[in-house]
């Protein structure tokens, strides 16, 4: 089993109402949760781990993971708030305001990460999980405590705003790169990683040098491109769709792809991922373009279902 391991939220997003004014409506979100419920919906053995409120919030977000087949075991309740993300949609892209002072999510702490995961083959670690304190933390020493044996992905999707010691998170970050198997970036996650002039040839194999069996770099409309530390590089485009509805997810979607296209092949352990073909991975860059393509054809992070696909 997939073990997704960050936040869970509600993403409140503007809707017309009777009157014709806008409100807010409570939509199931978060960047981990969004891959995991991917992954339950493609067929793979997953659960994720992340603090939630037992607030009405909270059971909606595990009602929704229940019906995509996402195990709950190791989900940490709290009675704390639950994180909340005000969306604005412009053209399709989102922007947002968060409310997540005192949640269940970021309250948790490195002694409440379990000492035992049993079934647990492979972890999906990343999001604003990774920058807020206290709980990014307490992710950092789950890896520390589980990786040695398991299969490590992370896409630490960074967003500076949330980064309020950027010495700490570097620090934190550079360690769980080091500890890590397969890392996606997007090309601004890249620049902002590896600081400087030098174009991403000359970045992708400092990422290598610091651990990594496999490098995805993401890039919009351009597709995505896998790298692996004998200097393969293989290149995939996005699937082209009618309608671009919004992008919501679509990243989250991309990473349940790849992790489902290893896991299926066999391919997700520590050993086969160093030993890796460029088949291999154009086959999991391809299946992560193909559900992503689905999800931005639909309002909201909404990710196929395999008979979708």
């Amino acid at each position: 089993m997939i073990l997704c391991c960050g936040e869970a939220l509600i993403d409140m997003i503007a809707e017309p109402t009777v009157s014709g004014e806008k409100g807010f409506v409570p939509h199931s979100g978060g960047a981990i949760f969004n891959t995991a419920i991917a992954l339950g919906r493609l067929g793979v053995g997953t659960g994720l781990l992340t603090g939630l409120s037992i607030d009405m919030f909270g059971e909606q977000l595990i009602a929704a993971l229940q019906s995509s087949h996402v195990a709950t075991t190791h989900i940490i309740r709290a009675d704390r708030p639950t994180t909340l993300a005000f969306v604005e949609l412009k053209d399709g892209q989102a922007t947002y305001s968060f409310v997540d002072e005192n949640s269940a999510g970021r309250m948790l702490l490195p002694e409440d990460m379990p000492d035992q995961l049993p079934g647990i083959s492979a972890l999906y670690l990343g999001g604003i999980s990774l920058a807020c304190e206290p709980c990014a933390d307490a992710y950092a020493a789950l890896l520390d405590r589980h990786r040695a044996d398991r299969a490590v992905m992370l896409d630490p999707n960074i967003r500076p705003g949330f980064i309020k010691d950027q010495t700490r998170y570097r620090t934190r970050l550079n360690r769980m790169i080091a500890q890590t198997d397969v890392i996606k970036v997007s090309d601004e996650d890249l620049d902002w990683i590896v600081p400087g002039p030098e174009g991403h040839a000359e970045k992708i194999p400092l990422l290598f040098r610091a651990g990594p069996a496999v490098v995805i770099v993401t890039k919009g409309g351009d597709g995505a491109t896998g790298y692996l530390a004998d200097g393969t590089e293989v290149s995939v485009p996005v699937q082209k769709v009618e309608v671009v509805v919004d992008t919501v997810g679509a990243g989250d979607t991309f990473n349940a792809g790849v992790l489902a296209a290893l896991d299926r092949a066999g391919h997700l352990s520590k050993s086969a991922l160093r030993s890796l073909s460029a088949d291999d991975l154009r086959a999991a860059l391809q299946l992560g373009a193909q559900v992503a393509a689905v999800t931005v054809s639909r309002a909201g992070a909404n990710p196929p279902w395999a008979h979708e696909l």
